[in-house]
């Protein structure tokens, strides 16, 4: 049996050992653990571990400020600025650069509005309460088809992106309530 890679569609398995080059084969490493890759030539454990992606809920003159995918996944489809986090990097800072990267925009980030995974995926989701900076203004990046700002009532829920951006979109609006209180 083969246990995926780590890609987006979650289907091509790994064959060799990035250590020796030997065939990895499922096992049972430790009985409390399921099934790990291990190199059948030098013994090493292949570890799948999750990917860590960021996001942000940016607010600005007009409401909450959501991108249209210009890739895939979800090209077309509407999001807020988010991304991979690069290994070392703060979540933070991330959540900034990616913001930086799709919405043109500088951003404040507030506080911690929640992590997201879900079964079966790789892909954990850390989504930050953020603002635009004082003066900036969204316009799309490289990775936008176009950026607008939308009210809680003109959110396009029937055309979001990823469970993680409807989820997180809901959990916003329900502490904006909460607040309000």
């Amino acid at each position: 049996m083969e246990i995926p890679i780590h890609h987006d569609d979650g289907t091509t398995p790994y064959r060799h050992c990035p250590r020796c080059g030997g065939t990895l084969g499922e096992r049972v490493v430790m009985p409390h653990d399921p099934p790990r890759l291990v190199c059948d030539a030098c013994g090493f454990v292949f570890y799948l571990d999750p990917k860590l992606a960021v996001g942000a809920i940016c607010t600005g003159p007009g409401g909450i400020i959501l991108l249209r995918r210009a890739i895939e996944p979800g090209y077309g489809r509407w999001v807020f600025p988010g991304g991979y986090v690069d290994r070392g990097e703060q979540l933070e800072e991330a959540a900034r650069r990616e913001a930086l990267e799709e919405i043109s925009a500088r951003i404040a980030i507030r506080r911690l509005l929640n992590v997201y995974s879900y079964p079966g995926r790789p892909v954990v989701v850390v989504v930050f309460e953020a603002e635009l900076d004082v003066g900036a203004e969204a316009r799309p990046g490289d990775e936008a088809l176009e950026v607008r700002a939308f009210t809680p009532e003109t959110i396009p829920w029937d055309d979001l992106a990823f469970r993680s951006t409807r989820d997180a979109l809901r959990d916003f609006l329900d502490r904006q309530i909460e607040r309000r209180s």
